[in-house]
């Protein structure tokens, strides 16, 4: 079963390019909501991000994972292909 991916993003932040590069590397689709084009959306992600007010916000399966430095430390510590493919 492959894992729902969501990302709250904003169009001029490099950490979320980075992590949309490195979701795109290993082939994962996912939905992006950017809360720069889509001020709406931010209280959204503040409310499923238990309070976290930066992007980027990666969810899998509806769990937060956290941002950029998240998603390196569960990718090092080689989770991340797990979470992916649950």
């Amino acid at each position: 079963m492959v894992s729902t991916v969501k990302i709250y993003t904003s169009s001029p932040c490099g950490f979320c390019h980075v992590v949309k590069h490195i979701l795109t590397e290993k082939g994962v689709a996912f939905t992006e909501f950017d809360v720069w084009a889509e001020p709406e959306k931010k209280q959204e992600m503040v409310q499923h991000a238990n309070g976290g007010r930066t992007v980027p916000q990666i969810f899998i399966d509806n769990v937060c994972v956290g941002g950029c430095g998240e998603l390196y430390a569960v990718e090092r510590a080689g989770k991340l292909d797990g979470l992916l493919s649950r």
